[in-house]
């Protein structure tokens, strides 16, 4: 592993709906190449409890460190990567990368793109304040708002297994992102109806990123790990310089 660009090691967070076995086509891909790579739980419980949490995490690995998110995955790694000194670079992957006092909310209400809120079921889970709201996707709706890509009868195993994310996750503002201070990449599925490509494509825009436009629903990395194995090579490649 030590011949790899820089020692850097990869830390792939997952996004909202979702666990990290969703990285597994790209963490197989990165191990037979012998990259580090580690991905991080990402506990959905709400964006600054969630950054606190990844950023911890992430300030555990060793070495220096390529953070990737995918989905609310990416509005997590823009708050944690600011706190983590070892953070060299950021891949969006279907990522928010929300700026400063934006909410997920904030960035979703122009989408074209998205018919995400359409087929959300809410639900309530406790708290120590009391209730709070958690969102998961209708079953029936999941393979054409999330995974179009995916053969029906996987999108309907993780339509089974997928997990709730609290509200406080849409509403809560964005602290200081990471990506004004680190090189960034972003993949923009062009057929992301949960995101929304419009959304992502002007977020990636706007954070200057290295953009890879592909064919793809919003779980690219599991419709197509291949590609995004390649663009964190890239990355990688770049930052190990």
């Amino acid at each position: 592993m030590s011949d790899m660009p820089g020692g850097v090691t990869v830390a792939l967070v997952h996004g909202g709906f979702a666990d990290s076995s969703s990285w597994n086509g790209v963490v197989g891909r990165l191990q037979a190449g012998g990259v580090p790579v580690t991905a991080v739980a990402n506990p959905l419980r709400g964006l600054s409890e969630d950054a606190a949490y990844v950023a911890s995490a992430l300030k555990q690995l060793p070495g220096r460190l390529l953070v990737v998110g995918h989905s609310y995955g990416g509005a997590v790694i823009t708050n944690a990567a600011a706190q983590v000194d070892s953070a060299v670079g950021l891949v969006y992957v279907a990522g928010f990368a929300p700026d400063e006092g934006e909410s997920l909310m904030d960035v979703e209400k122009d989408s074209k793109d998205s018919v995400l809120v359409s087929a959300l079921k809410e639900l309530q889970y406790p708290t120590a304040q009391g209730t709070q709201v958690e969102f998961s996707i209708d079953p029936a709706k999941f393979h054409d708002a999330f995974a179009g890509d995916v053969p029906e009868k996987e999108a309907a195993v993780m339509a089974a297994t997928q997990r709730p994310f609290s509200s406080l996750g849409f509403s809560e503002k964005s602290g200081p992102p990471a990506w004004k201070k680190l090189p960034v990449w972003s993949i923009v599925p062009t057929g992301d109806k949960a995101a929304g490509t419009d959304a992502l494509r002007s977020m990636a825009q706007r954070a200057k990123a290295t953009i890879t436009e592909a064919d793809g629903s919003h779980v690219i990395m599991v419709s197509n790990p291949q590609l995004v194995t390649d663009v964190i090579m890239q990355a990688l490649a770049e930052v190990g310089r």
